[in-house]
């Protein structure tokens, strides 16, 4: 079966204007089907999925139409200072049964990303994320996960099979999946009283990274570590405060604002290790003005800005392009061994394997911020490094 087979071409009529495109507009540089399905064999740098699935987007029907408001706004962007290699597959053809949807996405993220393709996807509900890291099953890595969400998205009441894989509800199905090759799981700009107390301690337990939305908004850059560690990032736009993203039959009136949910793309795209990213929940039938579709093709422009502003300084190589720095604790007989690339001055920590715990490394890096770098230098330990480590074990 061809990729093709599992979408159908954009209505033109939908996203062109009266006028056509400016030979600058992103419209004019980008290969979409409507006649042809675009040629996946030449060189393509990131690849645009629409997915009209909202079967099971809970308290949010209408968000399947989405991705054509999405392109009408996108399209009319300039490119950036770049030549970009884009194509856009169109939309994934709506199974019979919501799961005939998922072995779909499932299937195209995963060819996408083994042919070296960024798939971006434009959904639909945000259960569309349990296909998207389905994707992965067959890549044989293990995963590390990052989800932009004012919810968990658990549902506290069903275990095992029981579980029905929603748009609030989907996060068991991943943590509970067998194989389990999820390493890590973050939250960035969850709401307390949106989050139960049993979620809060499982979190902790799992040691998984679950950051309110008060640590970060107003200080976005502490976000960018937490993003730079992510294989693939799952963005619901209810986790933007509803003043600057009304599209969302959930929205609420805190969360990020417009530019921080831009900056959060920009670094998702500046990522070296991040292979797919999906924008979810966007509703038209509740976006005035059409400012919320005018919000996340920025979010996608930023994207595909970082994308082709990435540093490649990740693996770390060749050593002579970073410099090593190494600490000494007030009680601990070790020391911490932290890494700063002179090509981007991002910083990574050094955390080392129990022994036993991998025959090819010594050691995992994980993406860190200065200050855990000060923290480490006033003789104390990061708790970056300790919950790292603990997963490790």
């Amino acid at each position: 079966m061809s990729l093709a087979d599992f979408f159908f071409p954009i209505d033109q009529k939908k996203i062109i204007p009266k006028n056509g495109y400016y030979t600058s507009h992103l419209g004019s540089k980008i290969e979409y089907f409507a006649d042809n399905f675009p040629d996946l064999e030449q060189k393509v740098d990131i690849a645009i999925i629409g997915v009209q699935e909202d079967r099971n987007a809970v308290g949010n029907p209408g968000c399947a139409l989405g991705p054509d408001y999405v392109r009408e706004k996108l399209y009319q962007l300039n490119e950036g200072g770049y030549k970009t290699k884009i194509v856009d597959l169109g939309n994934i053809r709506q199974g019979a049964a919501v799961t005939d949807t998922y072995i779909a996405l499932k299937t195209v993220v995963s060819e996408l990303i083994k042919k070296d393709i960024i798939p971006i996807i434009i959904g639909g509900g945000q259960d569309l994320t349990y296909a998207q890291y389905m994707a992965y099953e067959h890549l044989e890595q293990k995963v590390d996960l990052v989800i932009v969400d004012a919810n968990f998205d658990l549902n506290d009441d069903t275990t095992g099979d029981s579980i029905e894989t929603t748009s609030t509800s989907y996060l068991n199905k991943i943590f509970l999946h067998e194989p389990n090759y999820l390493f890590n799981y973050s939250n960035l700009g969850y709401q307390t009283y949106f989050a139960s107390q049993d979620s809060l301690r499982m979190m902790e337990k799992l040691y998984f990274d679950a950051h309110r939305l008060g640590e970060i908004t107003g200080n976005i850059s502490v976000s960018e570590p937490i993003i730079r560690n992510a294989s693939m990032i799952s963005f619901d736009m209810g986790a933007i405060r509803s003043s600057d993203a009304r599209g969302n039959a959930n929205a609420s009136p805190n969360g990020f604002y417009g530019e921080e949910a831009c900056q959060i793309a920009r670094y998702a795209g500046f990522n070296d290790k991040l292979t797919s990213i999906g924008f979810y929940e966007f509703n038209p039938a509740y976006d005035n003005n059409g400012q919320t579709a005018m919000l996340l093709a920025q979010m996608i422009w930023y994207f595909i800005d970082g994308v082709y502003n990435r540093k490649r300084d990740f693996p770390l190589s060749p050593k002579s392009q970073y410099l090593i720095y190494k600490t000494s604790l007030k009680h601990e007989d070790h020391e911490l061994v932290f890494v700063k690339s002179k090509k981007s001055d991002r910083w990574w920590m050094q955390v080392p394997y129990p022994t036993g715990g991998s025959k090819n490394e010594r050691f995992h890096l994980v993406p860190c911020l200065y200050a855990d770098y000060q923290t480490a230098v006033s003789g104390d330990m990061p708790d970056l490094w300790w919950r790292t480590y603990q997963k490790l074990n």
